[in-house]
């Protein structure tokens, strides 16, 4: 069916809706690539090892020192735990400063990745409708030569099943990544508050001295 044919041949073969779903395609891989090497650079970061450099610097070190240490480091609960020792310092709420500072982080964690839970729902249905396309055109065409033959539908059953096999190429790795991504993100989320509970605990120590 495709012997010969260039992506271009192929792409006007699946008609208006290959080309949506290609579309798709491009917005699928880019979100997967971007995202994943976003938590790979973050996930470099060990939680345990953090904390624990992180709290001798809190027993030993001033609080800019403290400060300075988390703006070197990039991940989530860096983040956090700087948003904390900034409130201590300002002597105001750090319990509060730092649950928020876990929301924004969760927020930002999370971005682009509700884009491939649609994705991973919307192409499956794209290719559908392309399919249905292409058996109305393979009808169509029954209808205009007024017999059948498979030279007769090979135009409209070759659209339906370009359509259907690139809405699923498409649907498939958009939902694996989706699902991967969201439990990286639980992984971040349950890092940053199990490190609000250890900085918090130091904290009140060092209000009560």
């Amino acid at each position: 069916m495709f012997d010969g044919k260039g992506f271009i041949d192929i792409l006007k073969m699946g008609g208006p809706v290959l080309c949506v779903i290609f579309g798709c395609s491009i917005v699928s891989i880019a979100i997967i690539c971007f995202k994943g090497v976003e938590f790979w650079v973050k996930s470099k970061i060990k939680r345990d090892d953090f904390i624990c450099n992180l709290l001798e610097k809190m027993n030993k070190c001033s609080v800019d020192e403290v400060i300075d240490y988390c703006d070197l480091v990039a991940s989530p609960i860096s983040n956090v735990s700087r948003l904390g020792v900034i409130a201590f310092k300002e002597n105001k709420n750090f319990t509060e400063a730092m649950e928020r500072e876990i929301m924004i982080q969760t927020v930002k964690l999370e971005s682009f990745t509700n884009i491939l839970a649609t994705l991973g729902s919307v192409t499956v249905y794209i290719g559908l409708i392309g399919t249905v396309f292409g058996i109305i055109s393979a009808f169509h065409d029954i209808a205009q030569a007024g017999s059948g033959g498979i030279n007769i539908v090979i135009g409209g059953v070759s659209e339906a099943l370009i359509n259907t096999a690139a809405g699923l190429c498409v649907a498939i790795p958009s939902t694996v990544g989706y699902n991967i991504f969201s439990k990286i993100i639980n992984n971040f989320v349950v890092d940053m508050e199990y490190c609000v509970s250890e900085v918090e605990e130091v904290l009140k120590r060092k209000i009560n001295e």
